[in-house]
């Protein structure tokens, strides 16, 4: 009974549970804090010192008006050069087609060129072997003019081209009477052949019966080839 007994009364001493402890801020956070400050400060240095300047509302307005006409100018130049690619396949396929019609053509140049050979060959020579031969001719009186077509050749041993003249002596009658005429000239450019035709007037009355073809280096020049045909 002694474990209970008193031995005067309990006294409850109020410093142990109603004094509050004082509050104190960490020292953490002050060092946070301070880091927080110390970098924003570095920050608005920074960008001060070293990064470009900060735009005002105005230049941020005069650049947005930029980039729109940059993305203008670039939508046009991809535009123009959409069209160009289109060009450019277009006219490949021109050349393609050109260059067969090319190859055609050259295929024809040469059947061309072998059936002149076989028509020189099979063609009369002309009897008096001139410079400038006069292989065949042909003469019609159309309606008051001579219409002629004649064919003249020349052997080209690598020379230049022959340029002269082509003159048509007309025997003939008016009213009766034999009368012979020139007509003329006619420019003559010959490499190998020339066919040469068209039509000349005549004098009122005037019917042709015989041509006389006379080939010269120049008007009144030098002869380099002759033929006498009749007019049909």
């Amino acid at each position: 009974m002694g474990l209970f007994r008193r031995g005067g009364p309990v006294v409850f001493e109020r410093h142990a549970y109603g004094r509050r402890r004082s509050w104190t801020v960490p020292r953490w956070l002050l060092w946070l804090l301070a880091g927080v400050a110390i970098g924003a400060g570095g920050l608005f240095y920074a960008q001060e010192e070293y990064l470009p300047p900060r735009l005002t509302p105005a230049e941020s307005q005069q650049l947005q008006a930029r980039l729109t006409e940059v993305s203008a100018e670039r939508q046009r130049l991809k535009l123009a050069l959409d069209q160009a690619t289109a060009e450019a396949k277009s006219a490949r396929a021109d050349g393609e087609r050109l260059g067969a019609e090319l190859a055609e053509a050259r295929q024809s140049v040469d059947r061309l060129q072998k059936d002149l050979a076989l028509f020189d060959e099979v063609m009369p020579p002309d009897p008096r072997d001139g410079a400038v031969a006069v292989r065949g001719a042909k003469f019609v009186n159309d309606g008051g003019q001579l219409a002629y077509h004649v064919l003249l050749t020349r052997e080209r041993k690598g020379g230049k081209p022959f340029r002269g003249v082509m003159e048509l002596a007309v025997a003939g009658d008016r009213a009766g009477r034999n009368e012979t005429i020139t007509l003329g000239p006619v420019d003559v450019n010959l490499a190998g052949y020339q066919h040469l035709t068209g039509s000349l007037p005549l004098p009122a009355g005037f019917t042709g019966r015989q041509v006389t073809i006379r080939v010269l280096d120049r008007a009144g020049g030098t002869m380099q080839g002759m033929r006498v045909m009749i007019v049909r």
